[in-house]
């Protein structure tokens, strides 16, 4: 989920923090925002977690989202999802997509009411976190942010007259009243405190090792894939920002597959019409592509993280990248990856990869210890 432009942010601020004629006279919960919780908790708490970023969408987002949702069940804990589901929505710009829902202080006043959460978490900046946002405040409640993409980034590979200082500002603004923001990586801890952040605490990301795993059979040909080797395979957005392009020019041999969609598709089959475009995959389908592939490539310079990251390494599937943030944070010093700033020679480096070495690192990557610090890292608000 993102914000393209700092007047887009402000006029999300107008659409989620909507007059109080719209939302009614009502009699507010109120608790004493405590401290954060700084270790799985003892007793089942009641969470609720607010998001512009849900299905149909797409995205590492919504993939995180929904796998803490499902630890936390699973821990013990009640979790409601206040999200932009049966509202009225615009599609965000250049992102169409991506929808915002139009005066949801509703709804989340709803939720507040109604669950009476333990801890209230704003997992997005989009109307539905801006009326949270706004409500928590209103309210006295303590809440929890987090931080998925480098949204300046983002807005300036489209709108480059836009600075990024603008939008850096805009987000600093969002997040400051927030007990917590969490991040991803370290790295992204020390260049959000470079832009003047404050109280971040690291959240990092797991993979389902059940779904994602190696294959003992080659299912391209099940799937509709049947091409020549090795496959080297992207999957995510097909947006500027994903820099895929660097991907498709490349000389390599056997095969391109790209998974996904976005607003360069058009553009890139017709530029790249030796690439096999497969358009969006989910599940078993998803995951079966991945073992399927020889080379995972991950051309991005902008991701955070990179849940696929890990889905390919769970796949036995070695990865070729950037060494950039993302890639460096997630793979550390590991041989199951090749970074080099020729992306070429580090697809045909990664060639040589063992997929044994893939699937074992990626098991040290588990959404239980993901959902144990997001745990910690929340503010109790009674």
């Amino acid at each position: 989920m993102s914000l393209l432009t700092t007047w887009l942010l402000e006029a999300a601020m107008m659409l989620g923090i909507d007059a109080k004629d719209h939302a009614g006279s009502r009699v507010p919960f109120r608790a004493r925002a405590g401290a954060h919780i700084a270790s799985p908790p003892e007793r089942s708490l009641k969470i609720l977690i607010v998001t512009d970023a849900w299905a149909p969408q797409v995205n590492g987002v919504v993939r995180t989202l929904e796998m803490l949702g499902r630890q936390l069940v699973l821990m013990g804990h009640r979790v409601r999802f206040a999200t932009a589901e049966n509202h009225t929505t615009l599609p965000l710009p250049t992102y169409p997509e991506i929808r915002l829902a139009l005066f949801p202080r509703q709804t989340i006043l709803d939720a507040i009411d109604d669950f009476l959460p333990d801890a209230i978490h704003i997992a997005t900046e989009g109307t539905m976190g801006l009326s949270a946002r706004a409500i928590c405040l209103e309210r006295g409640l303590a809440f929890t942010t987090s931080f998925h993409t480098r949204f300046p980034d983002y807005v300036h590979a489209r709108f480059p007259f836009i600075p990024e200082s603008a939008v850096y500002g805009a987000l600093r603004s969002f997040h400051a009243p927030a007990s917590a923001t969490m991040v991803s990586t370290l790295s992204l801890k020390r260049e959000l405190e470079a832009h003047g952040f404050a109280n971040l605490l690291l959240w990092s990301r797991g993979v389902d090792v059940e779904q994602f795993r190696p294959r003992t059979k080659d299912h391209s040909s099940d799937l509709g894939i049947d091409a020549a080797s090795p496959r080297f395979l992207y999957v995510g957005r097909l947006a500027v920002e994903k820099n895929v392009e660097a991907f498709l020019a490349l000389d390599l041999p056997g095969t391109k597959l790209v998974v996904g969609e976005g607003p360069q598709r058009a553009e890139l089959e017709a530029r790249f019409p030796r690439a096999r475009f497969l358009g969006q995959r989910t599940g078993d389908e998803l995951a079966r592509i991945y073992a399927s592939s020889d080379v995972f490539v991950f051309p991005s310079r902008t991701d955070t993280f990179g849940l696929v990251l890990l889905e390919a390494l769970a796949s036995g599937t070695p990865v070729a990248a950037y060494p950039v943030q993302g890639p460096l944070d997630v793979l550390c010093d590991s041989p199951i990856a090749a970074l080099d700033e020729d992306l070429r020679a580090a697809c045909l480096q990664a060639l040589t990869v063992r997929r044994d070495d893939c699937r074992a690192f990626a098991l040290t990557r588990s959404w239980g210890v993901s959902t144990e610090q997001f745990l910690a890292n929340l503010a109790l608000t009674s």
